[in-house]
């Protein structure tokens, strides 16, 4: 389950059910969400599964399992919960073994893990109660690691394409026609923090950081465009309008670019004996 700060900055809070509908509108095509979403660097992986007592993983929002299978590669035995049918199909057909519920309504049935972890989707849940459901189901000792890919196109990729997006949504909200880096996800991360702090059944939480880059070709930005946030809900007139100015904008450049992204970790262990 991505979230629409992917897109660029964090939105304003939504009602729950304005939430529940953005969350699932990322179905909608499921298998070119799957094709083009950014993965997540070994390198994040590595180490929360070092800071992890054992390989039992529970991944909430695991979606077509994007931040499931690079701890399956690590070694880990992964359960997936996620609330769209659509999304989970396509992440059983890589071998993920996926439950689909919101992560508040989903019975642990007595099942106990070594990490929870959630990628890009910690902010559907509330941070507050879901760190005290996280905490019932990780045993002794156990992490719960939430994480989100903050991506900064260069400063020149990022004016034309706030130019592009400005002429052809002009009344979209801020978030397709901006991309703040790290700092736009700090809100997120704080309020992570927070709920985990108030849970009162963790260690005082971490935050890590991991910087990697990714080349982009025109098609491949131009095909993960429409899965990313704000665009899966546009009329298809106008995000058709906006892709049609976004192609000969990268051809401008050369044809392609270099993304920088930020895996940002918001991580504690739990405390106490049971």
């Amino acid at each position: 389950m991505p979230t629409i700060a992917e897109a660029g900055a964090p939105l304003p809070e939504r009602e729950p059910h304005q939430a529940r509908q953005m969350a699932v509108s990322f179905g909608t095509d499921a298998e070119r969400y799957d094709r083009t979403r950014p993965r997540y660097p070994d390198a994040m992986v590595g180490r929360i599964v070092d800071a992890s007592p054992g390989p039992d993983v529970l991944d909430v929002g695991c979606g077509t399992g994007i931040s499931s299978r690079p701890f399956q590669a690590a070694g880990c035995r992964v359960l997936g919960v996620d609330p769209d049918e659509r999304m989970a199909d396509v992440a059983r057909r890589s071998g993920l073994e996926v439950e689909v519920a919101t992560f508040e309504a989903w019975d642990p049935a007595g099942r106990t893990f070594d990490a929870v972890v959630a990628g890009q989707t910690w902010h559907w849940v509330d941070p507050v109660a879901g760190a005290a459901k996280a905490a019932r189901v990780l045993r002794p000792g156990g992490r719960l690691a939430v994480f989100w890919n903050a991506f900064q196109p260069p400063p020149e990729v990022a004016a034309i394409f706030a130019e592009v997006y400005r002429r052809a949504l002009p009344d979209a909200p801020a978030a397709p026609r901006s991309a703040p880096g790290s700092n736009g996800y700090s809100l997120f991360c704080d309020k992570a923090a927070d709920g985990i702090r108030q849970a009162e059944a963790f260690g005082e939480p971490e935050q890590w950081r991991f910087d990697w880059e990714h080349p982009y070709t025109r098609d491949e930005w131009l095909d993960q465009l429409p899965t990313s946030g704000i665009w899966t809900r546009l009329p298809p007139d106008k995000r058709e309008e906006a892709l049609a100015g976004v192609g000969p904008a990268i051809d401008a450049i050369g044809g392609g670019f270099a993304m920088r992204y930020t895996a940002m970790v918001v991580t504690a262990a739990r405390t106490g004996a049971t």
